[in-house]
């Protein structure tokens, strides 16, 4: 991973198939980068809040994905367990830039900080 003004580029938009994942290992622990069949972005961690189970080899719909082990569904945009399960994971910044997907450095910085 190259640092490009505290952003870190991950990879292409491309590379990551629509409603699928692909999984970045950091300082914090794995990041599962998600993209939508809206063509959207997210980031959170790869571990369901319920049993850790990977989230990256869930299944993605709209804008959440649900667990493979006991389908507890989490939102993309805000970490959060769904319906009457509770829990949380942690999100990530990121943004798209020539086709790019850059990871904010900044976020990391906090997270690894916490």
């Amino acid at each position: 991973m190259s640092a490009m003004k505290g952003w870190i580029d991950i990879g292409a938009v491309v590379d990551i198939p629509m409603l699928g994942a692909r999984v970045v290992k950091s300082a914090v622990g794995c990041i599962a980068i998600f993209r939508t069949e809206a063509d959207e972005v997210f980031a959170i961690d790869d571990k369901c809040p319920h049993k850790a189970g990977p989230l990256s080899q869930g299944i993605v719909h709209g804008r959440a994905v649900t667990c493979p082990l006991h389908n507890w569904v989490i939102s993309l945009e805000s970490g959060a367990a769904q319906g009457a399960d509770s829990g949380q994971v942690r999100t990530y910044r990121l943004k798209v830039e020539k086709g790019r997907i850059l990871l904010d450095g900044a976020t990391l910085a906090a997270s690894h900080a916490a």
